[in-house]
């Protein structure tokens, strides 16, 4: 068996900061099937390339249990994101009042 086989389990990007729980069935060359065990509903398996594989691990419990680790290391940013969003909403702030104030005096000077 290969070394991917014997780590069966994988961690697919769902969304920004989360990633989806994904069973791999079959592998063969660049792609991937399987399912996603967490969701209500186990539709047919899936077909993905392996450049959709976040991370691999050998059990359900394993992967799981990285997907919560990495959740909190990305809610560990969640500050720093909004204090920069902040800024960015500051800085559109200060260049729409230039703008505008440039338009204004060269009504004015006109």
């Amino acid at each position: 068996m290969s070394e991917r086989m014997e780590r069966p389990w994988a961690l697919m990007r769902h969304h920004a900061g989360w990633a989806d729980v994904f069973h791999i069935e079959s592998e063969s060359g660049d792609s991937i099937t399987g399912f996603y065990p967490d969701r209500e509903t186990v539709g047919p398996p899936v077909n993905y390339s392996v450049r959709a594989v976040l991370a691999r691990y050998p059990t359900l419990e394993s992967a799981r249990a990285a997907r919560e680790g990495a959740v909190s290391e990305w809610r560990k940013h969640d500050q720093a994101v909004r204090d920069a969003e902040q800024t960015l909403r500051d800085a559109e702030k200060a260049r729409e009042d230039a703008w505008l104030k440039s338009l204004r005096e060269a009504a004015e000077a006109g």
